[in-house]
Order: C-alpha cells, then sequence, then structure tokens
C-alpha cells in the first residue's frame, strides 16, 4: 500500500541550452536527492516542464527514473493531461514503468464541472491499478478540485491522495472534515505554508524548494511531522527563497538557481523564458546567504 510521508521534490526537467534532455544530470539530481534524504521524487509534473516535453520523452522520463533509482527512492510519475484520453495513456505507462504511483493535476484551460472530475478521475482509478494522487493547483489550471469531490473521490480504491495547492487557507481543515479515511494522503503544493500545512496535519509536501535544498526541506518535513514546533524556526530561513522561487512562473527562477549552483545545464522550453535579469541580484543573494554557491 501506498504510504509515502515526508519531502517529496517536484524535480525540474534538466536540459541542454538547446533544450534537448540532459539525461545524465537527471540521474545526478536522482543520486543527490536520495542522498540528502528526500523521500520521493515527482517526475514529469508542472515543475518537470511536463507541458512543453512531448509523449514520448515523457513516458522516457518515467521509465528512466524509475530504471535509475532502482528502488532506492519512491518515483511518482506526473500523468494530468486535459485530455482524459492522454491521462489514462500516461497513467497506464507509469504502471508499465514501475512507477510507484502517479500524481494526476486537474485537466486545465478545458475548465471540467465537478461532475466532469468526477468522471476523469474515477474512469482513470478503475482502468490502471496504480496508486493515484490527485492534483488541486487552481492559480494554474482555472480549475479547483472542491473538499466534496475529493471525499467522493477518496472511496477509489486507487485514488490515495491529494497534492492540494489552493490559496485558500481554510482548505486543509475543510478537507479534514470531509474525508473520513484518515489514511487518505494529504500534501501540501505551497512551499510558503508547507510546514505550517504538516503541522496541521498534513502528510507531507509537494516541493519546489526541495530542488535547492532537499536536506533542509527534508528535515522540516521529518521534524513537522513528528508536530515539532521548531520545524517552523528552520523553515522561516527559507522564506526569501520560497518567495524569490515563485517571482516568476515556476520552473524559471528553480531552474536559474540550479544552474547558478552548478547542479544543471541552462536550459528550459519556450515559451518559458530565462530568469529576467532584473531577478538575478536578489536570488543570487539568497543562494550565497544559504551558503549554496562556491
Amino acid at each position: 500500500m501506498f504510504n509515502l510521508k515526508g519531502s517529496i521534490v517536484a524535480l525540474v526537467t534538466p536540459m541542454e541550452a538547446n533544450g534537448d534532455i540532459s539525461w545524465e544530470t537527471l540521474n545526478n539530481l536522482i543520486d543527490w536527492h536520495i542522498d540528502s534524504g528526500t523521500k520521493g521524487i515527482v517526475i514529469v509534473g508542472t515543475t518537470g516542464e511536463s507541458a512543453t516535453v512531448d509523449v514520448s520523452e515523457h513516458v522516457q522520463l518515467i521509465e528512466r527514473a524509475v530504471h535509475h533509482s532502482d528502488g532506492r527512492i519512491e518515483i511518482i510519475a506526473g500523468t494530468g493531461a486535459n485530455s482524459t484520453k492522454e491521462a489514462l495513456f500516461l497513467t497506464e505507462s507509469a504502471k508499465k514503468a514501475g512507477a510507484s504511483a502517479a500524481l494526476l493535476v486537474t485537466p486545465y484551460y478545458n475548465r471540467p464541472t465537478q461532475k466532469g472530475l468526477l468522471e476523469h478521475y474515477k474512469l482513470i482509478a478503475n482502468e490502471v491499478d496504480l496508486a493515484q494522487i490527485l492534483y488541486n493547483v487552481p492559480s494554474r489550471t482555472a480549475c479547483d478540485l472542491l473538499p466534496e469531490t475529493v471525499s467522493e473521490l477518496s472511496k477509489e480504491k486507487n485514488i490515495v491522495g491529494l497534492k492540494e495547492a489552493s490559496p485558500d487557507p481554510e482548505r486543509l481543515e475543510e478537507l479534514k472534515a470531509s474525508l473520513s479515511d484518515d489514511n487518505f494522503l494529504l500534501y501540501s503544493g505551497d512551499d510558503l505554508t508547507a510546514c505550517s500545512f504538516m503541522l496541521q496535519g498534513g502528510h507531507g509536501t509537494i516541493s519546489v524548494t526541495a530542488n535547492i535544498v532537499p536536506d533542509k526541506i527534508s528535515r522540516i518535513s521529518e521534524l513537522a511531522l513528528k508536530k515539532d514546533i521548531s520545524a517552523s524556526d528552520l523553515d522561516k530561513d527559507l522564506e526569501k527563497l520560497h518567495e524569490n522561487l515563485f517571482i516568476e512562473s515556476s520552473p524559471i527562477p528553480v531552474k536559474w538557481a540550479l544552474n547558478k549552483m552548478g547542479r544543471i545545464p541552462e536550459g528550459i522550453r519556450l515559451p518559458l523564458s530565462h530568469l529576467d535579469e532584473a531577478h538575478h541580484a536578489e536570488l543570487n543573494e539568497i543562494l550565497l546567504e544559504l551558503n549554496l554557491l562556491d
């Protein structure tokens, strides 16, 4: 049974300057996260530029991550799409590749109703025998997966959790009140509030910031899951980093920072562009303060 808790990185997809995927760098990132205490890796999620990799690359990224990790860390495959047919295919591909679970963002742009979301997720859950995590991020999808809909979907055998990135501060309590299954996993999808989310009963974080400081996010998560409020003090030291990793659309800032750290090449795919020079100095200063630059 899938029951992953703690720090899960929403991993970037490293690319060369021409946009080609850097497979060797991907392997190095996976090894770094394993060594740093990260509990799980989301491959080809939003931060992994799922919207700009083609289907063949998408499947290959999942396959290669599973193969290289070789059981050393849980691999969660991003398989959401605004087409149910495509999401089903990607989820089937994730199962064939040996992924531990799939993360399915709500269909974006076409703005389905709650009824449409129920039918979408139920169809995939019934067709693919793989642990599936719902993903709600209304700011990017123009679609909000409501607590009552999550509650209904939690009854499906293969739907095991939710990544919640709604800006609503009351959403976690609403979710907990609506869910009858205490084992249904609730993950934060917002780095600024993830520590608080876990202290209030969430089970982990799917984090962009973990790309930069995986050891720190792992430690904060461990403490927060134990309801140790010292987690908040450690998290406060990362507040400026959390904020600046979203100063432009993710993953623009996090890829710039990782490149400055020497972890990845500079590539990013259009229509995403490189971080505006106006933001370089501040983010560079934050990296220096955290001793992340040589």
